[in-house]
């Protein structure tokens, strides 16, 4: 892809390096996109490496000095607030610092990054931005700190759907449901009585794989979906149905 494409195609996937967020990050430069992994870690794919940026999204300053970066080079149109980790914990045992932790990586990273890439979707009058948040924002035990944070990314999507409709910008949430990624099973290891409850819950009687959220992320990035805006796609198998 020659500098004028990559000015017209520019995607941003906040912790893309691996899982869910490479799947992303790969379907959309799959798609024809020039793709910018944000992540604390490299890039696994070789492919993304080369544009990659290393930064700890939990840090705000160092956040908006590489998101800044990025504007003055490429003018970009499609962002995708990925990032998140997890701190699974019951009510009584919750811990005040994951509370921070997540806020500000899982929360407030996308607030920043959001700031400082809207100005060059407002200038083109096009923009999308993708939320990945999860099925938790419905309930699930020991998803107090979580859960917390993606339905607050859910909230703000609805609201920044509005704000910037006017300019031509979508903004969407994907929520995945069980996706077999490095989290899921370290979280409910494979030989679990806990695993193997999950997956007899599916109605699809499978487990997701990240492609087929990454499949969801790139239908709302999509130039010739910009009638969709503030709504949540899952991506779940079902689990939500019933």
């Amino acid at each position: 892809m020659n500098q004028d494409s990559a000015q017209r195609h520019c995607a941003v996937v906040t912790g893309g390096a691996r899982n869910i967020g490479q799947a992303i990050a790969l379907r959309l430069l799959q798609d024809g996109y020039h793709v910018i992994v944000a992540d604390i870690v490299e890039p696994e794919a070789d492919s993304l490496k080369a544009a990659a940026r290393q930064v700890d999204l939990a840090d705000a300053g160092a956040t908006q000095r590489v998101m800044e970066e990025i504007a003055e080079r490429y003018s970009v149109t499609r962002l995708v607030n990925n990032v998140g980790v997890v701190a699974p914990a019951l009510l009584e045992e919750a811990r005040l610092e994951d509370f921070d932790k997540l806020m500000h990586l899982n929360v407030r990273s996308a607030l920043v990054c959001t700031q400082a890439l809207l100005p060059a979707m407002k200038a083109r009058g096009m923009g999308r931005i993708v939320m990945n948040t999860s099925r938790v924002v419905l309930g699930k035990e020991a998803r107090t700190l979580y859960s917390a944070t993606k339905g607050a990314l859910q909230s703000m999507a609805r609201t920044w759907a509005l704000e910037l409709a006017e300019q031509g910008i979508t903004v969407n949430c994907v929520a995945p449901g069980p996706i077999a990624t490095s989290a899921f099973w370290q979280n409910n290891p494979p030989d679990s009585e806990r695993a193997r409850r999950i997956i007899d819950n599916i109605p699809l009687q499978r487990m997701g794989q990240p492609d087929d959220v990454a499949h969801a992320v790139s239908f709302f990035c999509d130039e010739r979906s910009g009638f969709i805006t503030g709504q949540t796609l899952f991506v779940c198998g079902g689990v939500t149905v019933g």
